[in-house]
């Protein structure tokens, strides 16, 4: 049953709450709890009289509260339990209180933190969120979605839980992962939470740990395959369609091949994107954007070693790609700067276990030729390193230590200002730390992590390594698409979102070695994001006929500030 519907007074032009429940039941509702911050007036019209405390306090004391009782939390894993039971009682509340402290709460709800807590997702759980669809609940998938509490549904986050962050099949304990990207949908782009709605496609897993654990909530047996797994998911994606037309969905920590054929076969049926590939090669680049600006070059003047060829890798390549043949290059000149390396070394292509989006991004055997190999056999890292000179290092592989010290003062021969990416998260698995990278280039090298760290005093000067979160592009690429009523996302959108975001870096920014905004101004950027989505979408054919300042003013309308709604007791209509 739906519990509320937004409502406009057409006396008065009052925005308002029609609430369906009463008593006890709206305390309970996440989304409803206002907690002593109800008014005397709905106490009475709501039938809470009697069950709170005569006190009413307004949401600002009630931060104070909860965060004086977050601050008593003595390590990440109790403050990511706390943060979620506060989700799950008071969501306004909840948002309110990340909103306030962004940049200290964003590592516990997602990463690093996120990924300790999906490690042990069915032994913390205290409540669970969003639904779980599975192969023997798949027929019932109308009934499901239409037995939701919501208004509406305009935002859905999926993941099968194949391949969650670097920790591989945690299956349906990766629900923490759209759990949390919805809570940064909400918070850093503004979408209301009340029409987001995180999924697992709890399809088994090949995880011995989880499937010999008596505490696993999720199903115990081996992971679907094939066509009965395909079969799961084109029935889930009519359902969806079926149900929320107009929906934007995200696919999430899928495994690789299962990544790459959802996105293919689907993204011209359905409003989707794929974060890991589209997101992560988008962020990438507009930090690459910031960093040709700081160095004043070109991406072709730029020689690119790319590591861990999975979904992120694949996706960044195929982003320095699309800007190299913006500024003019050949397939073949783009070809030539990118070395992609996976774990049988460098690609090449005559490889026979390249794989179809590796196929444009392998060297050619000639350009190899006449190499000095530690082993003929294998290209690997250091080889590369050694004969492509390199100026540009990006990691994806989950390998900490993978950029040695030797590997990092030979990129440093290379270039004044070499730019290392090294993006795995959580931070234990980091291919370097930021401090090793300006050791190694006597503090000139620019540097973006997959995870937070902290700046650094560098002879005098203040040093920053930007964290490369996806949260820069998806919040505000699902708002700018939603919001234009976009019929599918382009790569157009996603390179209209990098060029946004670089352009919000200031010079005193770019000073420190910044590459991306701070994240105080990510609400900012993501209304900077969705405009030049929109704005790519209408250009395209694909967006509503808005000029920009229409656009721009409808992002900002949409952006919900986490606030406690009026409320008017209702009766809902039955369909």
């Amino acid at each position: 049953m739906k519990t509320f519907a937004f409502k406009i007074d057409p006396l008065t032009g009052e925005e308002y709450y029609e609430v369906y429940l009463r008593g006890r039941q709206l305390l309970n509702d996440a989304h409803l709890n206002k907690a002593s911050a109800f008014t005397k007036e709905e106490r009475l019209s709501l039938g809470l009289d009697g069950m709170l405390r005569p006190g009413i306090s307004a949401l600002e004391s009630q931060l104070d509260r909860t965060y004086e009782a977050y601050q008593r939390k003595h390590d990440d894993m109790e403050r990511y339990i706390y943060l979620s039971g506060l989700q799950d009682r008071n969501e306004p509340l909840f948002y309110r209180l990340l909103e306030e402290h962004l940049e200290e709460m964003v590592p516990i709800v997602y990463t690093p933190t996120v990924g300790l807590a999906c490690l042990q997702m069915s032994h913390i759980q205290r409540r669970t969120r969003g639904i779980y669809i599975t192969p023997e609940n798949i027929g019932n998938i109308d009934q499901i979605f239409q037995g939701l509490s919501q208004p509406q549904v305009n935002l859905i986050v999926v993941t099968d839980g194949e391949r969650i962050l670097g920790l591989g099949d945690l299956g349906s304990d990766g629900m923490g992962i759209p759990v949390g990207k919805v809570s940064l949908y909400v918070a850093a782009g503004g979408v209301h939470p009340a029409v987001c709605l995180p999924i697992c496609l709890d399809v088994g897993t090949n995880n011995p740990r989880l499937l010999e654990d008596p505490l696993y909530l999720g199903i115990r047996k081996p992971r679907l395959r094939g066509a009965e797994y395909e079969e799961v998911v084109e029935k889930f994606i009519l359902g969806v369609k079926r149900n929320f037309p107009g929906a934007l969905l995200q696919w999430e920590d899928f495994a690789k091949q299962t990544a790459f054929k959802n996105l293919d076969r689907y993204r011209e049926r359905i409003l989707s994107f794929n974060d890991d590939i589209q997101g992560t090669g988008a962020t990438a680049l507009a930090a690459l954007m910031t960093a040709m600006r700081i160095k004043k070059s070109r991406f072709q003047d730029e020689r690119y070693v790319i590591v861990g060829m999975g979904q992120a890798g694949t996706g960044i390549a195929m982003n320095i790609r699309a800007a190299l043949k913006e500024e003019g290059l050949s397939d073949e000149e783009a070809r030539q700067r990118i070395f992609a390396v996976d774990m049988q070394g460098l690609l090449i292509d005559d490889d026979p276990q390249l794989e179809g989006p590796q196929e444009p991004l392998a060297q050619r055997r000639t350009v190899v030729e006449g190499w000095k190999l530690d082993d003929p056999s294998r290209i690997g890292l250091e080889d590369v390193v050694r004969n492509a000179h390199p100026t540009v290092l990006i990691g994806v592989t989950a390998q900490p230590g993978l950029f040695s010290e030797a590997i990092l003062a030979e990129t440093a021969r290379h270039s004044e200002r070499p730019i290392v990416l090294a993006l795995s998260n959580p931070t234990h698995k980091c291919e370097c730390s930021p401090e090793a990278v300006w050791k190694a280039t006597n503090g000139k090298g620019l540097v973006a992590t997959g995870s937070p760290f902290a700046p650094m005093e560098w002879n005098g000067q203040r040093l920053q390594a930007s964290q490369c979160n996806n949260m820069y592009v998806f919040p505000g690429m699902g708002l700018g698409a939603l919001v234009c009523k976009a019929s599918r996302v382009t790569d157009g959108m996603f390179l209209a979102a990098s060029r946004a975001i670089s352009a919000y870096v200031t010079p005193s920014q770019e000073a420190t070695g910044l590459l991306l905004p701070e994240m105080k101004d990510i609400r900012k950027v993501s209304a900077a994001v969705a405009k030049a989505v929109g704005m790519e979408a209408r250009n395209a054919g694909l967006g509503r006929l808005l000029d920009d300042d229409q656009l721009e003013a409808i992002v900002l309308k949409a952006q919900w500030k986490p606030a406690y709604a009026a409320y008017r007791p209702g009766t809902p209509v039955q369909g």
